[in-house]
């Protein structure tokens, strides 16, 4: 058995390997007597400088990608962001409710909500503060955008499907109380008032509890 036939079974050996091998690895597998680090020496000369080369990972040998080459692996891509099953919740009730405030939507799902669901929903464009209730504290209250329009296939809130087509989608899971009902989201509010330009700020107040800390 020739040198170079030691070079051309490692080589296939760590083609094949779905992990680095050791020489300890490579020497089980070839016959008797092989110099596995001299054969392994040659090998990596002989890569040295192609689009793919021996390389020496800690105790172990792998072939790799040259370094300057690994740009041409990297595809770019949008991935798309998955809401949590909290998010959609709080979404659905927030376009069949709106103006609805943090208070409504937490006695609707039944559980306090985290003050990070809303951030998500407004990170992503499809919430926006519409105003102040006319109620004692001046709650904000909340609205969908033309981006949750868009993100849905739209036309206009008056396309949204109904509590049981919501449920059937999965968007809408909620033990619902007794007499729920879907009210018209076209409607103008008659009990908010627009929020000032100095006033959207202030938003994160609604989401501390009494105590000043925030509410998860």
């Amino acid at each position: 058995m020739s040198d170079q036939d030691v070079v051309r079974m490692i080589e296939a050996l760590l083609f094949a390997a779905a992990e680095p091998l050791n020489t300890g690895d490579l020497a089980d597998r070839l016959p008797e007597g092989a110099d596995v680090p001299a054969a392994l020496s040659a090998l990596e000369a002989q890569y040295r400088g192609h689009g793919v080369e021996l390389v020496r990972v800690g105790e172990r040998w792998r072939f790799q990608t040259a370094a300057d080459l690994a740009f041409l692996m990297t595809r770019e891509r949008v991935e798309p962001r998955r809401l949590s099953r909290a998010a959609q919740e709080t979404l659905a009730i927030i376009a069949y409710h709106q103006p609805v405030t943090r208070a409504e939507i937490e006695a609707i799902r039944g559980v306090q909500s985290s003050a990070g669901t809303l951030d998500v929903l407004l990170e992503l464009g499809f919430v926006r503060m519409r105003g102040r209730r006319r109620s004692p504290g001046r709650p904000v209250t909340w609205g969908t955008t033309e981006a949750f329009l868009e993100h849905y296939g739209l036309e206009g809130l008056s396309d949204l499907p109904g509590v049981a087509e919501m449920k059937a989608a999965g968007l809408l899971s909620l033990d619902l109380p007794p007499g729920f009902s879907v009210p018209d989201p076209t409607s103008d509010a008659v009990d908010e008032d627009p929020l000032l330009g100095d006033e959207a700020p202030e938003f994160q107040q609604d989401f501390l509890a009494d105590n000043g800390e925030a509410s998860f």
